[in-house]
């Protein structure tokens, strides 16, 4: 058993009770000044107003974990005035963590329950009349507003559209207009008015204040998963979202093992299991009900009186399988009983009859039953009146199946409400009256129909005799006062909209009114009673009553229709699929079997004990037969001979034997009317039992006579006694003859409004809106009727301004009326007067000059739920577009809201968001995500920053939860940029670290100074201008470039990546950067692309018609970039090797300019000429001038681009390769010797020293003094230069180039030259280049990151230490290289594997030349690297320490803090009682550690003692031991065992269903295929569907009702006494000879000429369409009644090719793969339609490789397009 305790620190003033165990807490009795802690949040108490009003006892002994954390969560939506929305999966979990927050801040509820009846008056306002004035009563939501309570919203997937925006000012601003005409302004506003005028000014003007303290949560179920109206998006960005799902599997199991302790742990174990599994997402996608979850704690209870119980007739209570699944659905349930070992209903007998009932206490009593051989005695609720004993009704027989249901009834009447299900006739009725008497219940039967409305079932409004409107109450409440068995009767005719008002009755036993009285449930009345301290009649006085502790609700029901529409319309009245997810939480469901032959034998007998055997045989072989059949036209006829009829018949044979059973059998299956199938099959039944009629010929010749005599009435020979009538004139004397016969925008407007201080009138619409509430409203006051102004008329009376919000909401022939308003400035009011625009008549209002409206109003369509009032009225006014703002302006405002969020958050929540919006726009998803919704994420962050952003953004996405396509593309949209959703903060994938070897000198670098030695080499210099060629304008294309943060599910050294739009056979030959930009060359064909590095463009420029192809073929272009400094900012100079073209690019305009020095203007077009390595040095391309040099020759050529100027020098050694060391110190290699010179230009000397080492060095760049000491491990400060080759893993020159002194080398030197490793031998490297290294590759892939002290270069896998990198186990990943970053501060190396390219282009030998491995490296601007693989795909890298700290924490910020420690409870108060003492456990006296357990004192990882790390104990006590803790994730985590039985459930029922319609599994894979593509379009296409049903079906007002809302209109006829002067909701009949409503016609014409299938290759054209007629096929299946379809063909062979018939639409994803099937092979050969059994050619995309330098013939811009532009 799980305990309660509690810390206390006591001292003379205050008492802490402090909740340490995580899951408990106790609620003393709290007063104002009194604070709540839940976690670190805070609360301060305030006392209420109206303390009957706050709820009682919901917080029982024990709070799990996940409701502490809800808690939390709703406490700081509440510290930051937010209003909140709970959703979560049907059952009272929602409601019950609402109300504990409630109860625990002491805050007054007003609580209403929305239905489809809900409307405008239940939530603002309702007129009454009493002695002949008319007055308004403020209802819920404005109670809520002006006395500071919490309004609770219930169900608002019930309330029909347009009802509830009526509340988004209120819930935005904290403002609204009432109909008696005051306004509500929120507290800030108003306090700043009572600063400059006093309070009556202030009630003068009808002002009212609302409280600070209001706040709103609405409990709702997520749509599209659940039934209901999907929710107006303005409405619900108005809250923040909060996902209520189950408790997590190991909290369900602690409360299920308190309810059941005589019940095996294992058992227990096994039914949450399959609870668990039934509400998987895989139990989902087969159309499986959701289980009851919350309703398994009412099974352990009877489990818990009942061990011997059969689990599976358990879960029949719960979950009625077989009454609502078809075959499939069985077999799946069926499937996983058994995995759980459930499947036990034939080893355990249910219990066989009910043998005593005796009254036990005041509504209790005792019930006996037979289990087996054993008698089981329990208490249950029973009624008021003596029990009456069992098998002792003389009209009641007791068959051995009713005996048991009486059984199993009494079992679950002992913890919950019973529903009885069963076919017409079958004895529901009479087996409830049964239980009745039984437990001595007087019975309340409530007859339900399919228009009934909440108000039916709860209270009616009536008028008095004076006229006065006053609230009767229905049955219902009164059975529930009083302690009856409420009787629903037909439960299956009600819309599920109406009677979840009644969800909070059956599981709370709580229920609030219309006039607002209250009913409690008993033991809260009687609490409440106590802390108050008041007597019943006083609180009767303030409408609140108990309900009666022994009231229980017994509904009856005929099983639902398998596979029918779970819609509740008129049309089907066939029967619908009524029991879904929310009814199976409400009761536990008993099915009344049909009676088996002998049991029906029995009855008959029993109660017609006169009929003749053998036709009571026959009647019954008839009855049986035609139910048993599978023959639909037969089961309908059975339903015409149920129980009950068979009753009536056979009554009729007993006191008639001589009439024909066939006669009878006709007369009750109305045979004369039947269709002619219909009666033939009857009769074929008839014959088939032997019924038949032979009549002699006197049969139809008999007269009947017809005589009175003696006050007799005789008609043939049946008699019977003439009525006396007292008003004889209303008998009737005829001439008789014995012959047959349905943005910010006010934030804008109110701030210009306040900018022009032009006072305003505030209106708001919604679908219940009149014309009378826009002009005028008729009120009474002491008989005389009178007319009060509205906003609009005030407006036009005083020249104000109206703001008309939420325009779209209400109807547009209400809106009309502004028409003539606007355009000719008149209109006439209902009192006569009318609206003018210049002086004239009398009885006239003159339109002030300064009237002005202003509209609000959403955009017209999906997903608005609104009317088109743009259409109607958009071209009367002067309409402006509110778009959401630009993202510089959002940041800048979320700043404003944030100023403490860092940035780098801000800017992620705008990316994200504006992806959202433009994906809504696009019709990816249906919600436009708001602005407003950003704002609240932001509030949040700032009130609580150590908050992770990942968990914030679920305030706004958890509505989307559990609709799993939007899941997706959310998570997917906010991983793009970088919110880690989803992440876990251990996720961290960083590189491990190795030992660099250490640092070791290792020579020195001298320069010959001695004249001596040699001579000094003067080098001659000339200058000439360059000839620039051009320009000529190039296009210079953008593209979106697709970035994705790689940071989403976990943190690794890799910060985002985004593809190039280059086609498969291009090839990557260079990457280079300048600040943030980035600059990728490509050389097949030659083209250039730049973006900048948090960009959104990739802006690129093709150069094809620059470089066109020559001699032959065989030239293989390489070009480098050179990226130009200020004041040639965006410009580069662009090198191609072979033919030595320079050429200067403007990456803004597309200038290509080609530089040509004067002197080198020979054509160059001989084969020598394209031999020589043209090389290009940029170190100084910032500064504006290149160096161009050619391998083995003897001159350098300066080039300063500013000057347009070339300086040659001539030398008088041959180039191997040139080092710009520094702007005036160049290091020079002499090709053969390897010589190294310096070249400096003051003096232009060379010299060399042939004692250096002769090695290649790819960079000489300038370490940081403190980096030179910290590498060197020596304070040391000198100019220095580091150098990366094959031999070392970095060298430092210490001196070099400045000091003239030997320079010191230093060097850390690798355990193998990388020259002498093989390059690529094997892996992925092998498998994608094909063949083995020619030459030398081109670009050396080495950066120096001289702030972060680090050398990186990429490396192929073969080159290495993959042994030392991961362990044994492991096998390394395919890579396309390893980034080795070489840190010289912390003396490490470490491997970053660089994941592979998604495509290579073909030409191997080519790849080869540029680069060793896969991918090019350059340094970012900001630090650390960018790759560039060869399919062109752009890694962002961060490699420095410090950076990668810093991001770290960032990351793990976001995701939010999560120590592990539960969430504590605590409540300080004022006082200074003692409290009982908790438990603290045995002292171990030796001091071992002991690990779990609940006995000793000082334990870990254990429960309900006081240790560290476990759950439950009362406090933290610490024996100095280590601590085991166990992490919430494990706690809350469901067992892989019951993940496993989701999945085998699906596949089972995937393999069954195919079996069905024999569809291979391989037709089945391939037909995915083509469906997976479009599932999500699918989905919205559907969701676009169902909405215009809905629209099509909404509900109007019905007028001149003696029920329902007081019609305005009818105010006089209410006071002269007339009761028809109410409306009310329904469907309107179509009016007579209106045409009838028929189905959309829809052809989808699809190309299957040859073509298609010719060029699918190329650009997929042909599996495109396939795709578009498979989405149609899906989208439109099950609506066949909205839109009729049918699929055509066209090629050059025909026009009208048919692929699907109207009339004979694919059912099953068999037939539709026949129609794609008919689709392809028609592209193929127009001739082989006909044929069926086609295998479905598997459609290829890859194409030979386009010959070099040649744009492919699949271009970027025919890329696959997205799936929303399909119609071809």
């Amino acid at each position: 058993m799980i305990s309660t305790v509690s810390k206390v620190t006591a001292n003379k003033r205050k008492r802490t009770l402090q909740l340490e165990r995580p899951d408990c807490v106790l609620v003393p009795h709290l007063s104002a000044g009194d604070t709540v802690t839940i976690g670190e949040i805070t609360y301060k108490l305030k006392t209420p107003q109206n303390p009957e009003l706050v709820p009682v006892k919901h917080i029982s002994g024990t709070v799990p974990q996940t409701v502490a954390q809800h808690l939390r969560w709703i406490m700081q939506k509440d510290l930051l005035g937010q209003d909140v929305f709970l959703i979560g999966p049907p059952g009272p979990l929602r409601r019950s963590i609402a109300m504990q927050y409630l109860e625990l801040t002491k805050r007054e509820v007003e609580y209403v329950a929305l239905s489809r009846d809900t409307t405008e008056t239940d939530l603002k306002q309702r007129r009454e009349i009493r002695s002949g004035t008319a007055f308004y009563i403020d209802q819920c939501a404005v109670r809520a507003a002006t006395q500071g309570r919490v309004l609770v919203l219930e169900g608002l997937e019930k309330a029909e559209r347009n009802v509830l925006p009526v509340l988004n000012n209120l819930l935005e601003n904290r403002e609204m207009q009432l109909e008696d005409g005051r306004f509500l302004m929120s507290a800030e506003r108003y306090d700043k008015l009572l600063q400059e005028h006093t309070k009556e000014e202030l009630d003068s003007w009808k002002i009212v204040r609302v409280s600070e303290d209001f706040r709103v949560i609405a409990l709702g179920l997520p749509v599209p998963k659940y039934k209901g109206n999907p929710l107006d998006p303005p409405l619900r960005s108005r809250f923040q979202a909060r996902d209520i799902y189950y408790l997590p599997f190991k909290d369900q199991l602690e409360l299920l093992y308190t309810a059941g302790p005589n019940v095996a742990a294992e058992r227990v174990s096994q039914l949450l299991s399959l609870a668990t599994t039934l509400c998987s997402q895989e139990s989902s996608n087969l159309g499986l009900p959701d289980f009851p979850v919350d309703n398994l704690l009412a099974a352990l209870h009877v489990l818990n009186t009942f061990p011997m119980l059969s689990s599976q007739q358990l879960i029949q209570r719960l979950y009625p399988y077989n009454s609502i699944m078809g075959k499939d659905g069985h077999a799946a349930v069926e499937g996983v009983l058994s995995r759980f070992e459930l499947l036990d209903g034939r080893r355990h007998p249910a219990p066989s009859a009910v043998l005593h009932v005796s009254k036990s206490a005041e509504g209790r009593a005792d019930v006996t039953l037979r289990v087996v051989d054993k008698d089981v005695t329990f208490q249950v609720p029973a009624g008021n009146k003596e029990p009456r004993p069992p098998n002792t009704n003389p009209n009641f027989i007791c068959s051995p199946s009713h005996s048991q249901l009486t059984a199993e009834m009494m079992q679950s009447h002992m913890v919950k409400d019973i529903c009885l299900i069963g076919a017409k006739g079958c004895g529901k009725s009479v087996i409830a009256r049964e239980f009745a008497e039984m437990l001595g219940y007087s019975i309340e039967p409530v007859m339900l129909y399919q228009d009934m409305t909440a108000r039916d079932l709860l209270q009616q409004r009536y008028t008095l005799p004076n006229g006065d409107t006053a609230w009767r109450p229905s049955p219902l409440v009164t059975a529930a006062i009083e302690g009856k068995l409420l009787l629903l009767d037909g439960i299956h005719r009600v819309n599920l909209g109406t009677l979840a008002v009644l969800s909070r009755l059956l599981h709370d036993r709580e229920l609030d009114l219309y006039d607002g009285t209250k009913l409690l449930r008993w033991d809260r009345y009687q609490t409440l009673k106590e802390e108050l301290q008041l007597s019943d009649q006083q609180l009767q006085e303030r409408s609140i009553f108990p309900i009666h502790p022994s009231f229980r609700v017994l509904a009856l029901a005929e099983p639902p229709v398998v596979g029918a529409s779970t819609t509740n319309s008129s049309s089907s009245s066939r029967g619908q699929q009524w029991l879904g997810p929310e009814l199976l939480t409400m009761f536990l469901y008993h099915s009344g079997s049909p009676l088996a032959k002998a049991e029906e034998m029995g009855l008959i007998q029993g109660l017609t004990p006169s009929v003749p055997a053998e036709a009571a045989e026959h009647l019954l072989h008839l009855a049986h037969m035609l139910r048993k059949t599978n023959d639909p036209t037969a089961q309908s006829l059975a339903s015409s001979l149920s129980t009950r009829q068979l009753l009536r018949i056979c009554r009729r044979l007993s006191q008639y034997p001589e009439e024909s059973i066939m006669h009878a059998v006709n007369k009750a299956c109305l045979s004369r009317f039947l269709p002619s199938l219909a009666r033939a099959s009857l009769e074929k039944s008839l014959a088939d039992c032997s019924i038949q009629d032979a009549p002699g010929p006197a049969e139809h010749t008999r007269d009947y006579s017809c005589a009175v005599k003696d006050g007799v009435l005789t008609i043939g020979n049946v008699s019977t006694q003439v009525y006396k009538p007292n008003e004889k004139m209303k008998v009737p004397d005829v001439l008789f003859y014995d012959n047959p016969q349905g943005v910010g925008k006010n934030k804008i407007v109110d701030r210009f409004l306040h900018l022009l201080n032009r006072p305003r009138e505030y209106l708001q619409l919604h679908r219940d809106t009149t014309v009378q509430t826009l002009t005028l409203q008729p009120s009474v006051r002491d008989g005389i009727i009178i007319y009060e102004d509205s906003p609009l008329v005030k407006a036009v009376k005083l020249g104000h301004i109206l703001v008309i919000d939420e325009a779209d909401k209400a109807p547009t022939n209400v809106t009309c009326i502004l028409k003539t308003l606007v355009e000719s400035g008149e209109m006439i009011l209902a009192d006569g007067r009318r609206i003018i625009s210049a002086k004239g008549r009398p009885n006239t209002i003159v339109m002030h000059p300064d009237f002005r409206m202003i509209v609000l109003a959403n955009r017209p369509g999906f997903p608005f739920l609104g009317n088109d009032f743009f259409g109607a009225l958009g071209d009367i006014f002067s309409c402006h577009a509110v778009d959401n703002p630009k993202p510089q302006a959002e940041l800048a405002m979320l700043k404003q809201y944030g100023p403490d969020v860092p940035d780098a958050i801000l800017q992620k929540l705008v990316a994200a968001f504006g992806e959202l919006r433009s994906m809504a726009d696009q019709g990816t998803i249906t919600y436009p995500y708001s602005t407003r919704e950003v704002v609240n994420i932001v509030k949040h962050l700032q009130k609580f920053p150590g908050e992770g952003l990942a968990n914030v953004v679920r305030n706004v996405f958890d509505f989307d939860s559990y609709n799993k396509d939007t899941r997706e593309v959310l998570i997917e949209a906010l991983h793009k940029h970088g919110i880690p959703i989803g992440a876990k903060p251990s996720s961290v994938t960083l590189a491990k670290e190795l030992p660099l070897p250490e640092v070791k000198m290792t020579g020195y670098w001298t320069i010959n100074q001695g004249g001596n030695a040699r001579r000094k080499l003067l080098c001659p210099t000339e200058t000439h201008p360059i000839d620039i060629k051009g320009p000529v304008f190039l296009r210079v294309q953008g593209y979106p470039c697709n970035r994705q943060e790689s940071r989403a599910l976990s943190f690794s050294e890799e910060k985002a990546h985004w593809q190039l739009p280059m086609n498969e056979v291009n090839i990557i030959c260079d990457v280079t950067t300048k600040d943030d930009v980035l600059y990728v060359a490509t050389c097949n064909p030659v083209s250039l692309y730049s973006m900048k590095e948090g960009g959104e463009t990739i802006r690129s420029m093709e150069l094809y018609d620059v470089f066109p192809r020559t001699i032959s073929g065989v030239w293989q272009p390489f070009v480098t970039i050179a990226p130009l400094g200020s004041p040639l900012d965006g410009q580069v100079v662009l090198h191609e090797e072979q033919s030595n073209t320079v050429l200067h690019l403007d990456m803004e305009t597309g200038a290509v300019r080609r530089l040509i020095e004067e002197q080198s203007q020979t054509n160059c077009s001989t084969s020598s000429c394209l031999q020589g390595g043209h090389k290009m040095c940029r170190d100084f391309a910032h500064k504006n001038w290149l160096l161009f040099y050619k391998q083995d020759g003897n001159q350098l050529e300066v080039l300063d681009v500013l000057e347009g100027r070339v300086h040659s020098i001539s030398l008088l050694i041959n180039l191997k390769s040139v080092f710009l060391v520094a702007e005036d110190r160049w290091l020079l290699l002499e090709s053969n010797t390897n010589k190294k010179f310096l070249l400096t230009k003051p003096m232009h000397t060379a010299a060399e020293d042939p004692a250096v080492s002769h090695s290649q060095h790819s960079r000489l760049e300038q370490l940081p003094n403190e980096n030179l000491s910290a590498a060197l491990d020596q304070k040391i400060v000198s100019p220095n230069r580091i150098l990366a080759d094959t031999g070392s893993f970095a060298r430092i020159v210490v001196g070099f180039p400045d000091l003239m002194s030997p320079n010191e080398v230093y060097s850390f030197k690798r355990p193998v030259d990388l020259s002498v490793l093989k390059s690529s031998d094997s892996g992925a490297h092998m498998f994608l280049r094909g063949g083995l290294r020619s030459s030398p590759a081109k670009q050396d892939n080495c950066v120096g990151l001289l702030v972060a002290n680090q050398v990186v270069r990429a490396l192929p896998p073969s080159k290495v230490p993959l042994k030392e990198v991961y362990p044994k186990d492991v096998t390394p990943p395919m890579t396309a290289a390893y980034l080795e970053v070489t840190d010289l501060n912390s003396k490490k190396v470490k491997y970053i594997p660089v994941p592979r390219s998604r495509t290579v282009s073909p030409y191997t030998s080519w790849l080869s030349k540029v680069s060793e491995s896969d991918v090019l490296i350059a340094a970012l601007g900001s630090g650390g690297v960018v790759t560039v693989d060869m399919g062109g795909y752009v890694r962002l890298w961060e490699t420095g320490l410090d950076n990668l700290q810093r991001s770290l924490m960032e990351w793990r910020n976001m995701i939010g803090a999560e120590d592990g420690r539960p969430v504590q409870i605590t409540i300080q108060r004022d006082s200074g009682q003692d409290v009982t003492a908790p438990k603290h456990g045995k002292v171990d006296p030796s001091n071992a550690p002991h690990i779990g357990g609940n006995q000793w004192a000082g334990g870990t990882g254990g429960r309900d003692t006081a240790g560290l790390g476990g759950k439950g104990g009362p406090y933290r006590l610490d024996a100095g031991h280590k601590v085991y803790q166990v992490s919430q994730a494990e706690k809350d985590a469901v067992p892989e065992e019951v993940h496993r039985a989701a999945r085998e459930m699906a596949e089972k029922a995937f393999k069954e269903r195919l079996k069905e319609i024999d569809m291979s599994e391989y037709d089945a894979a391939t037909y995915e295929r083509f469906s997976n593509s479009v599932r999500r379009q699918v989905q919205s296409l559907r969701i676009i569907l169902d909405s215009l049903q809905a629209k099509g079906k909404e509900r109007q007002w019905l007028k001149n009702q003696a029920l329902g809302e007081l019609d305005d209109a009818k105010i006089i006829d209410g006071l002269t006494g007339e009761k028809a002067i109410y409306k009310r909701r329904g469907e309107l009949d179509p009016e007579l000879g209106s045409p009838q409503q028929k189905p959309k016609r829809l052809r989808v014409l699809a190309d299957v000429s040859g073509s298609m299938y010719r060029f699918n290759g190329v650009d997929g054209r042909l599996e495109r369409s396939m795709e578009a007629v498979c989405m149609v096929m899906e989208a439109l299946e099950n609506y066949e009644h909205k839109i009729k379809y049918d699929i055509v063909g066209h090629s050059g062979d025909g026009y009208d090719i048919e692929l699907v018939r109207a009339d004979q639409v694919p059912k099953n994803n068999k037939q539709r793969l026949k129609v794609l099937k008919v689709q392809v092979h028609t592209g193929i050969n127009p001739f082989i339609i006909t044929n069926s059994n086609l295998q479905l050619t598997v459609l290829s995309r890859s194409p030979s490789p386009p010959s070099p330098c040649r744009p492919s013939s699949r271009s970027w811009q025919r890329k696959r397009p997205t799936s929303t532009s399909w119609w071809c």
